[in-house]
């Protein structure tokens, strides 16, 4: 700031200002730069909070495990509450623990919507800015997929699948959504629906299953061993699941039941277990839409510091999908054995009309 505006926002006499000032400078607390403007030379490093789920998921696990790496690297405090007990009174004393902390933003990671949304309503009534991860919130920044194309991605995959493998020919397509994620369950299973229609041809409402796996192995198991149960054990099923946890749920069942070869499975989130069926070629599990979860630290902090330096940043930051296949997956996950290389990372920016 230059003198005069500093005479005009304290209402101080400038000549007390400048004394002020000089003390100051030879004190070593402000500089004075070559346009004859003062700043100061005294920060305190940017303190962040992070508000999710901590356990459940080898997802949750690599963003904690990237945002940890990042707050290292961009000189942050980094302030993590765990937000995994879902009565919305306990996950609500995380606000007050924020705000007694200080923090200058929080990341928040809350996989049911009625409370990311309550959440976030209260750290914006205390002026504290919010990205919100995963779920679209009005009044905060959203970090994470476009749901409806990540949907669509794993759709294609397995259209083209039907068409390479079964000529086109299949009986059934299996949507596995989560009633705990309304919003973004219902943008992945239409997309998924669509990208298979673009492939294959329009469906009829007749050959689609809804599944309600509620992101989990054993709720999705459960529902597609009753469902498999209630079919032909020679009916065709193309299978996209809301997530990889889903997704593995309805393999245990299909294995349970010996239907491999009348089964493909798309996922979402190219975790671990997903890369592990992936290599196996005689998983059904053929594909899975990958978020880069262990790349989201460091973008999630770069926002995060412009905003609170007060700069401009996109409403939305939408994360490229990429679908990992049996014939890309070493270029994205190499093995032990290969060199540790991946591609550029996937991430990219885009605001929402």
């Amino acid at each position: 700031m230059a003198i005069k505006d500093l005479v005009a926002k304290t209402e101080i006499e400038r000549g007390t200002v400048f004394r002020v000032l000089y003390t100051l400078e030879k004190s070593g607390y402000v500089e004075r730069l070559p346009n004859k403007a003062y700043r100061s030379k005294f920060r305190r490093r940017a303190r962040l909070g992070y508000s999710a789920p901590l356990a459940g998921t080898p997802f949750r696990r690599d963003v904690l495990k990237g945002l940890e790496k990042a707050a290292q690297k961009f000189d942050a405090e980094l302030v993590v509450l765990d937000n995994t007990d879902k009565e919305t009174g306990m996950v609500l004393d995380n606000v007050k623990v924020f705000l007694e902390a200080g923090v200058d933003l929080v990341i928040e990671f809350q996989p049911v919507e009625t409370i990311a949304h309550l959440l976030a309503d209260r750290f914006s009534s205390a002026g504290i800015h919010v990205i919100a991860v995963e779920s679209l919130i009005p009044g905060t920044v959203f970090f994470g997929a476009n749901n409806y194309q990540a949907g669509k991605l794993a759709g294609q995959t397995l259209g083209r699948f039907a068409n390479e493998r079964w000529e086109g020919r299949f009986d059934k397509v299996v949507l596995i959504g989560s009633s705990l994620m309304p919003l973004a369950s219902k943008a992945r299973t239409t997309g998924a629906k669509d990208g298979i229609e673009e492939l294959v041809g329009a469906l009829d409402e007749e050959r689609i299953i809804r599944l309600d796996g509620q992101t989990h192995v054993e709720t999705s198991r459960a529902a597609a061993i009753t469902m498999l149960n209630g079919l032909a054990a020679d009916t065709r099923l193309l299978i996209s699941a809301f997530n990889d946890p889903s997704a593995i749920g309805a393999l245990q069942a299909v294995r349970a039941l010996g239907r491999e070869r009348q089964v493909a499975i798309v996922g979402q989130n190219g975790t671990e277990e997903a890369r592990a069926e992936i290599r196996n070629p005689d998983s059904p599990f053929i594909a899975s839409v990958a978020y880069f979860p262990e790349r989201f630290g460091e973008k999630l902090l770069s926002v995060a510091m412009s905003i609170i330096k007060g700069d401009k940043v996109p409403l939305a930051i939408y994360i490229d999908n990429v679908v990992l296949a049996a014939d890309n997956i070493d270029k994205y996950y190499p093995t032990a054995s290969q060199p540790s290389s991946l591609l550029e990372p996937a991430l990219g920016q885009s605001t929402p009309d």
